[in-house]
């Protein structure tokens, strides 16, 4: 459809600009060395392991992936797709603790590189392998193997053996289930002891989960994928753990799992006990649990309840070096740092999550008063010092005295990696992303009597003329858009050269506001997301009058498609047309620990699903519909898409549906992705005339 290199195929081959950017630091606890993961290029998808020399500023490639063919498992695979890489190479790492030893997995195998020598040697391992991880000591290397076996072996190859075997065809060790790595966000099934001689390892029993099976219908003899998918109201993995020692002891941990049954997370560190964070299945109420690794017993040091939801924060609950209980709560509206039961942060500060604990200070990433930012804070328990100084969305890793600060902002393209050794920069890691052919012009806007927060892109060079207007947006839980970096904008600014007006927005629901806002969607995604939509448009045309309110399309995907095509079905009197990428149309067909969450179970709560989900709604529809769907995604399945096309051809509404032949959730392949931007500019310009 185009012979030139188009910004839609620049995004597509440089996976939206994030190939050649520097990621996944580790900082040596004596901050003489980084180690981070880069790819040669912005156009390269084979990532490397690399160090940086703190002193002398000198970066150097530890391990070269490039020219290893890469082969992946079917487990593989599903676990990339459930961390949304998309990168090839050196995806993932693991350290011991002095940052002697790296371990990591290619084409399912254990490589080990010695940091000091900048050698990297192949384990001979039973495989493939997933996930391996030295030990703290630097002296062996734990990983799972697609069997279901967890095994351990030295770092320089010898002794391999396993620690624990499945005792069922549906039992793996090691590994995280479905449900704790697309919801939770853990994506390990085990962690090490601080001294390296014992294990805490997840069993996971798949059998009680029903099976779904994802064909490939391009290929009628290729014989259908299945999985285990828990689907709300069905049967979860059953998840036990157990403390394994390479003495060959095992010990296994007792908790009340029948009624919290959810292992959110997990860590041990030498400031105290294995911590567990587990949950109930109505998510109300989880619990801090300590864990006694010699006998298996639990202790319960902390219990959080809510009436709609709890929620798990990415790195708590820790201990500090000198034993003290580390966690984010919300109290008095705000998301708040709690040490030993103090409050260190004010209300002032939402919280988002901890990078970095020791014994005088924590590191945390939050919010003030303006949620498209997002600032490193160091707090003490004197005081809260703000450390990251320019506007934007920025995070940070430390090891010592040395910190890696990260920058991304409106002004400038990518990712800045500066060190520094306390407060003075020392060096900065270099980026080798491709710089995108367009510049968005973002105006971020307060939008309604609820503040929403808001982004209007126009075309390059727009002077006057009513313009048709795009919404672009996410809309659900969880994630925002609206954030002040110049790369979330570069597809939407894109679209808006194409003759619309690009208007980009976060409701209720969104983090970075506090714990109140996000819960206004309780039991109302249909109500509270698409409402927001439509408010802010309204207050965005009454700012800007060039605005046609006569000619508005919607597209999204994932959530974003679900509200783009809930949009066009149940307010055709604000949008003309909508495209909804791989959306959940059916609730019920979507898993058990985010749907319950929002929706509680649709055993107890039918007349909820009904209201949220699309099927019904199909005779209402009589705008302009296209609905995009890859036919291998595991996560919304296709099946989303195909019972609502069945639905509007039995009531006789015409809409078009675009399937995606071996694609997942994630984009598509490089001229898939571009032509299929193409199509749906057409389709909008045609449906809005």
């Amino acid at each position: 459809m185009t012979a030139e290199l188009s910004f839609p195929r620049q995004q597509a081959r440089t996976q939206r600009f994030s190939l050649g950017v520097p990621r996944a630091f580790t900082v040596a606890p004596d901050g003489s060395r980084v180690l981070f993961l880069r790819s040669a290029s912005g156009t390269d998808r084979r990532t490397g392991l690399w160090s940086l020399d703190v002193e002398s500023g000198r970066e150097t490639p530890l391990f070269d992936p490039c020219a290893d063919n890469e082969e992946l498992s079917p487990e593989e695979r599903a676990r990339r797709e459930r961390t949304r890489e998309s990168a090839a190479g050196v995806v993932g790492y693991a350290t011991d603790s002095a940052l002697t030893v790296a371990a990591f997995a290619l084409s399912g195998k254990v490589h080990v590189t010695d940091l000091a020598a900048g050698t990297t040697a192949e384990l001979a391992t039973p495989g493939p392998v997933i996930d391996p991880r030295p030990d703290p000591t630097g002296r062996h290397v734990a990983y799972a193997v697609a069997a279901g076996e967890l095994r351990v072996v030295g770092v320089d190859g010898t002794g391999d053996r396993a620690l624990a075997v499945p005792d069922g065809d549906e039992v793996t060790w090691g590994v995280a289930e479905f449900i704790a790595a697309e919801e939770m966000d853990r994506y390990r099934g085990y962690w090490w002891a601080p001294d390296g001689e014992r294990l805490l390892a997840a069993r996971v029993d798949n059998k009680p989960v029903q099976r779904w099976h994802i064909a490939d219908p391009a290929n009628p003899g290729t014989a259908p994928a299945e999985i285990a998918y828990p689907a709300a109201g069905t049967a979860n993995a059953d998840v036990s753990l157990a403390v394994l020692g390479l003495d060959g002891s095992r010990v296994d941990v007792d908790w009340d799992r029948a009624e919290f049954p959810y292992v959110a997370t997990a860590h041990w560190s030498s400031g105290g006990a294995p911590l567990l964070l587990v949950q109930t299945r109505d998510q109300r109420t989880q619990r801090i649990l300590a864990v006694d690794p010699d006998t298996g017993a639990t202790t319960v040091l902390h219990e959080e309840t809510d009436p709609n939801w709890v929620d798990i924060m990415p790195g708590v609950p820790a201990w500090t070096k000198d034993g003290r209980l580390v966690r984010i709560a919300a109290i008095d509206g705000a998301w708040r740092l709690v040490v030993d039961d103090e409050a260190l942060t004010d209300s002032g500060l939402q919280v988002r999550s901890v990078a970095s604990v020791t014994t005088e200070d924590i590191l945390v990433r939050a919010s003030e008063d303006d949620p498209t930012q997002i600032h490193t804070y160091r707090v003490r328990k004197d005081g809260v010092e703000r450390l990251s100084v320019d506007d934007g969305v920025h995070g940070v890793a430390r090891g010592g005295d040395v910190t890696v600060r990260l920058s991304t902002g409106l002004g400038f393209f990518g990712t800045v990696a500066e060190v520094f050794r306390g407060d003075a920069k020392v060096g900065e890691i270099a980026s080798i992303a491709e710089t995108p052919s367009i510049t968005p012009n973002v105006r971020l806007l307060e939008l309604g009597e609820r503040g929403l927060r808001g982004a209007l892109l126009l075309p390059t060079g727009y002077v006057e003329g009513k313009l048709p207007v795009l919404l672009d947006p996410y809309g659900g839980p969880h994630a925002q858009r609206v954030v002040q970096t110049r790369n979330a904008f570069t597809a939407s600014q894109w679209l808006a050269d194409q003759g619309f007006a690009v208007l980009v927005v976060d409701g209720r629901g969104t983090p970075g506001r506090g714990p109140v806002w996000e819960r206004a969607i309780h039991l109302d995604f249909a109500g509270a997301t698409l409402d927001d939509q439509v408010d802010a448009l309204h207050a965005a045309a009454a700012q800007f009058p060039f605005l046609d309110l006569e000619r508005v399309a919607i597209r999204g995907w994932s959530y974003g498609g679900y509200l783009s095509a809930l949009a066009v079905l149940r307010r055709p009197d604000v949008f003309r047309a909508g495209i909804a990428g791989a959306p959940v149309t059916d609730w019920r067909l979507y898993d058990t620990h985010y749907t319950e969450r929002y929706l509680g179970h649709p055993d107890e709560r039918p007349e909820v699903y009904d209201a949220n989900s699309l099927i019904e709604d199909a005779p209402k529809l009589s705008r302009d519909l296209m609905i995009i769907h890859g036919l291998a995604d595991d996560n919304v399945v296709a099946a989303h898409t195909l019972r609502l096309s069945s639905a509007l051809l039995a009531a006789g509404r015409p809409h078009t549906v675009l399937p995606l032949s071996g694609v997942t959730h994630m984009t598509p392949q490089e001229q898939v992705a571009e032509n299929l931007l193409l199509l749906q500019v057409d389709f909008l310009k045609r449906s809005l005339g």
